[in-house]
């Protein structure tokens, strides 16, 4: 099945879009993007693209003869330094073809957050979300909007973060904006790369891989993202262990159907979307789901299809012991057209299993609970102590994604697959 295209009629001239890039909402109101900011000078040496002659720059864009392919017919406005990149040019496809794509699928830059019980009158309870934990509680993102967003820009006390979310890949990422002390605004390039969200900041135009968090062309090229912790919950299991935590209202200033899958039948296909041209990796399927679990700058796998039978996977990445959680039901938000009633996808999640210096060992005991066998604890999926002589610890989440299987494979062509 082809990507759904969206076609909207702008006043000068027409949209074709493909949105994360590949069918999400599509905002023809978007305002012009800013124009560029300061530079960061202690930015990292990075490897460099073709440089042009002094003649060919025009406000700090690189001459069209420098960008492969449509690159320059939507690019040729952005304050982006072209010349300073860690990847090749000719990765970057066009996701949205418009006279600046940028943000016309529109972040959220004022997230308004309500209740639990409020939200429990439009969610469902196997609705998927991004779960953040912060020294206030918890907040739960919906996928509902973060499949028609992608982005949010938002605060957790004081600390700034993006929440971001690609659609084309599953992969729900948490960062700090913060670079060198400064906050920026993060934003959705209308670009990808492996079929990855692509996205930009509005202080230097440095475009971002969303997966890695890495700066891969302009002033912050070589530059990473710090990650926050998150995990792909279902709204039921936030609800039962934050039921005074804050979920993320569809008061969002935009006209949308939330709960609509713009993805219909996506994650069923055999391959993805032709933004991925490269060779597949046939270990596993290509739109299967694995944890990818991140320690250190060493990256390991856990596929779904594996980890389901097992419930609880102790295990060392890095040198650093790490417990994986895998059950209950909660929905596929790239399947059915109703993503509240989508086909069960289930919930994996990855902890330290250390607690006041004891390495635990954890053995899956029934479908989301979870039995450590030092001190006979029982645990639920989302790393809390229910019952036993340990009751009311909590795991620490370590760095981890779900992305899929073909996306995984593609950026971290090193790394480790559990059970392969």
């Amino acid at each position: 099945m082809t990507p759904r295209r969206i076609f909207a009629l702008l006043a000068a001239s027409s949209l074709v879009a493909v949105a994360c890039t590949g069918g999400g909402s599509i905002d023809s109101t978007t305002s012009s993007a800013p124009s560029a900011g300061p530079t960061d000078s202690a930015v990292a040496t990075t490897t460099t693209a073709p440089t042009p002659t002094d003649a060919a720059l025009l406000a700090g864009v690189a001459d069209s003869s420098q960008l492969p392919g449509d690159l320059p017919a939507v690019t040729g406005a952005w304050g982006t330094d072209w010349t300073r990149t860690t990847v090749v040019l000719d990765e970057l496809k066009i996701g949205i073809f418009a006279s600046d794509p940028r943000d016309v699928i529109a972040p959220i830059d004022d997230p308004v957050f309500e209740s639990v019980a409020a939200g429990e009158e439009w969610l469902g309870e196997r609705d998927p979300g991004l779960l953040v934990r912060f020294d206030r509680g918890a907040r739960f993102y919906p996928l509902a909007i973060l499949t028609q967003h992608e982005i949010v820009n938002d605060e957790l006390g004081d600390l700034p973060v993006a929440v971001t979310y690609c659609p084309l890949c599953n992969t729900g990422v948490v960062f700090d904006r913060r670079i060198d002390g400064t906050i920026h605004r993060f934003g959705v390039s209308g670009l990808l790369r492996k079929s990855d969200l692509v996205m930009w900041d509005d202080l230097t135009h440095s475009l971002w891989q969303q997966i890695t968090g890495d700066g891969i062309v302009g002033t912050h090229a070589g530059r990473q993202l710090t990650f926050v912790p998150s995990s792909i919950v279902s709204f039921s299991e936030f609800v039962e262990s934050f039921p005074d935590g804050e979920v993320m209202s569809r008061d969002t200033g935009f006209q949308r159907r939330y709960g609509l899958n713009p993805y219909e039948f996506y994650s069923s296909r055999q391959t993805p979307f032709g933004f991925f041209d490269e060779e597949l990796d046939d270990r596993f399927p290509a739109l299967e789901r694995v944890v990818g679990v991140s320690i250190d700058g060493v990256e390991k796998a856990y596929p779904f299809s594996v980890i389901s039978s097992e419930g609880a996977v102790n295990d060392v990445v890095a040198g650093t012991e790490v417990v994986v959680f895998w059950g209950g039901d909660t929905a596929d938000a790239l399947d059915g057209g109703s993503i509240a009633t989508s086909q069960a996808i289930g919930t994996a999640v990855a902890y330290s299993p250390v607690v006041d210096g004891t390495i635990l060992s954890f053995v899956s005991i029934s479908d989301s609970v979870y039995e450590d066998e030092e001190t006979g604890s029982r645990w639920n999926i989302l790393g809390e102590a229910t019952d036993g002589p340990l009751a009311g610890e909590v795991l620490e989440p370590v760095i981890h994604r779900n992305e899929f299987w073909f996306a995984w494979a593609a950026f971290f062509t090193d790394g480790d697959v559990y059970g392969s």
